[in-house]
């Protein structure tokens, strides 16, 4: 946010940048695909790519483009054992970098003024971007624009590229995610969404949805509580919440737009508000909906659902009993095993534990 908001600015003021993307990773690195960081004309900066001489090296380089006005080049890093131990890093990856040379700013505004609409809460869209083209170096940096109606503005130089950009673009728009693919022609485009940053819904004002409420608000997450009972449902039991909504459970979310990129939390006090508030929640688009109880507690509520002819292949997408399996009890603990789930499901994580297994003792 903080990158395409400055980049924004900047091409507002028609000053030359460079916009550094992180498109592919492998094994271990510091930072993830979608990882960024802007280089303005004086040398200061904005993001980051996760510090250390990695960092540093792509700001060098950086800066030096902009002042011989270079094109875009595509750069890869190998940390391996050689590299760690010049560099300090601990890590053994590979990481493409992509250096966007932004020389003419007024090009770019059309493709930066909808990336940032769409991250201050309007349609999602995706940007796909040409960051390898054997043999044709004049394509890189190309771009499209992919809009959630399927509009595009730009083209990546070939119509069948293009197509194919669009249909992976759509995907992605609605939840922010991000790939690297090879084109029928051979060249490497990187496409990334932008939406609205995540809406954390908690159906129910109870001891556990305040303790969720407080740790998705260190984690970026705007919030909505929704609770038929007043003294559940107020700014001073949810002050990082952004809607408090004092509303019966069938008819709640109805206040509330729910984009894709949307997690809801059924946590309400009995099963009979439950089945209002999850039959309610699986009627919108929201990526994940998620249901507090035991699996004896969930089936029950499953059967009275199905027997108002809720499908059962849409029940099954429910995450039900919500949470990973960490042993939880109290709310707070409750909290975070809610949450690592929504991460994990947001992030694509597997939620394996990432302890190194006996395999690896043998290279110590």
């Amino acid at each position: 946010m903080e990158v395409i908001e400055e980049a924004l600015r900047l091409t507002e003021k028609n000053e030359p940048f460079v916009m550094v993307t992180v498109t592919t990773t492998r094994g271990s690195t510091p930072q993830k695909a979608g990882a960024q960081l802007l280089v303005r004309w004086d040398g200061s900066s904005a993001g980051t790519l996760g510090g250390g001489c990695i960092e540093g090296d792509i700001w060098c380089l950086a800066k030096e483009m902009l002042h011989k006005q270079c094109g875009p080049l595509l750069r890869r890093y190998d940390l391996n054992e050689e590299f760690a131990a010049r560099a300090g890093l601990v890590c053994g990856g590979t990481m493409y970098i992509f250096l966007d040379t932004i020389l003419k700013p007024d090009n770019f505004k059309p493709f930066i003024t909808e990336m940032v609409h769409a991250s201050r809460g309007g349609s999602s869209v995706a940007v796909a971007t040409v960051v390898s083209s054997p043999g044709n170096q004049s394509g890189l940096g190309s771009k499209l624009l992919i809009r959630e109606d399927g509009s595009t503005w730009g083209s990546l130089g070939d119509t069948d590229v293009d197509h194919e950009a669009s249909a992976i673009g759509s995907e992605l728009a609605p939840y922010g995610g991000n790939t690297t693919f090879q084109a029928k022609n051979g060249s490497e485009i990187f496409v990334e969404g932008y939406t609205s940053p995540p809406t954390l819904v908690l159906m129910g004002g109870g001891h556990v949805n305040k303790a969720v409420s407080r740790l998705a608000a260190t984690l970026g997450f705007r919030i909505c509580v929704i609770d038929d009972r007043p003294e559940f449902a107020g700014k001073a039991r949810f002050p990082e919440a952004s809607d408090v909504i004092v509303a019966d459970f069938d008819k709640g979310l109805e206040k509330i737009p729910i984009p894709f990129n949307t997690y809801i939390v059924v946590a309400t006090r009995g099963h009979r508000y439950d089945d209002m508030a999850l039959s309610a929640a699986i009627r919108t688009r929201a990526r994940f909906i998620g249901l507090l109880g035991s699996k004896r507690k969930t089936i029950e509520i499953y059967k009275s659902l199905m027997q108002a002819n809720v499908p059962q292949e849409r029940l099954q997408e429910v995450r039900a009993p919500i949470g990973l399996n960490i042993g939880a009890r109290t709310p707070e603990e409750l909290a975070v095993s809610i949450m690592a789930e929504i991460i994990m499901i947001r992030n694509g994580g597997t939620g394996a534990p990432m302890k190194m297994d006996a395999r690896y003792f043998g290279k110590i």
